[in-house]
């Protein structure tokens, strides 16, 4: 049995591996602890500490248990027998004040991060923001950006220090958008939109995925994501306005056909409200004539409908 765990050690290592460095392998093998953002390094700080302090209760514990088995065993004739204890005040004081301590800890660790990393909170910079929407198909990744006037398919191109506003949806099931080393994780929904603000520190090319399993082509949903300087991204900008590619709605439902695998597209131009017509596609349709038994509660609830905004 014993020989059996250590042929199997190599695979449960790259098992780990693979988990670790979450479908950015090629550049980094611990892509979620080596952050290139700002978010993500917050997010690996938080790991990292709440770690730490899981580990003051871990190791103790591993510890006492080797101890005391080796101290215990049946042929330690030097051992203290005492069959009648029963109590001690100051192991129950450690055994609930240490771990009680930690749970504290770890509630206000959470509690902080959780509202300075909530994904819809604007990042602090001197730059004005790019906003890019995000649509997630069968299966591949629709990049529209609305103050350049163009969209991308399975490529994600970035200014450098300039923070990124994301509106992600779904023209589909669930997925679930994710770029390891810029951080945050977040559900695209039919119907839904939610909000990511990220940035990138420096130029340089990551891996962005579907963290959501969305059916058979899911393992080949990746994308590009690739930083670079305010002036490069600009020359980009350009020579993708060059091209005689646009997205319209024909477009639109030609990427709606389920496809695997597919190469980067670029379009020069995008029609207007595109993003806005795939949300409403989905929102579900309302009685425009008011109750006359509650007109304002039935107004309220069909404008809430009408812009179906989930933010997590």
């Amino acid at each position: 049995m014993k020989k059996i765990w250590l042929k199997l050690l190599p695979f449960l290592w790259l098992a780990q591996s693979g988990y670790a460095c979450e479908g950015d392998c090629g550049n980094s093998r611990w892509a979620i602890l080596d952050p290139k953002g700002p978010i993500a390094a917050d997010e690996k700080t938080l790991i990292l500490t709440a770690f730490g302090l899981m580990l003051i209760v871990v190791i103790p514990v591993i510890v006492m248990t080797f101890a005391f088995a080796w101290k215990y065993r049946a042929s330690n004739q030097s051992a203290t027998y005492t069959p009648k204890w029963d109590n001690s005040h100051l192991i129950e004081w450690i055994v609930w004040t240490i771990p009680a301590f930690i749970v504290l800890a770890l509630g206000i660790l959470v509690w902080r991060s959780t509202h300075d990393l909530t994904p819809e909170k604007p990042l602090v910079s001197t730059l004005k923001p790019i906003t890019v929407e995000v649509v997630a198909l069968n299966w591949k990744w629709l990049f529209i950006y609305p103050g350049q006037g163009i969209a991308t398919v399975n490529q994600l191109m970035l200014p450098a220090g300039t923070p990124i506003t994301f509106h992600i949806t779904s023209d589909s099931v669930m997925n679930s958008f994710f770029i390891p080393r810029l951080g945050g994780q977040i559900y695209a929904m039919a119907g839904m939109q939610t909000e990511l603000n990220l940035l990138a520190d420096t130029p340089g090319t990551y891996q962005g995925l579907n963290t959501q399993m969305s059916g058979e082509g899911f393992s080949g949903m990746h994308f590009e994501v690739r930083a670079m300087t305010p002036q490069e991204f600009q020359g980009w900008v350009n020579s993708v306005k060059k091209g005689q590619l646009k997205l319209d709605g024909m477009h639109l439902k030609q990427l709606e056909v389920p496809s695997e695998n597919v190469k980067p597209v670029y379009f020069s131009g995008v029609a207007p409200m595109l993003f806005e017509s795939i949300l409403q596609k989905y929102a579900p349709d309302t009685d425009p004539t008011p109750h006359h038994d509650a007109p304002h509660e039935h107004t309220a609830h069909a404008t809430e409908l009408k812009i179906n905004r989930m933010t997590p």
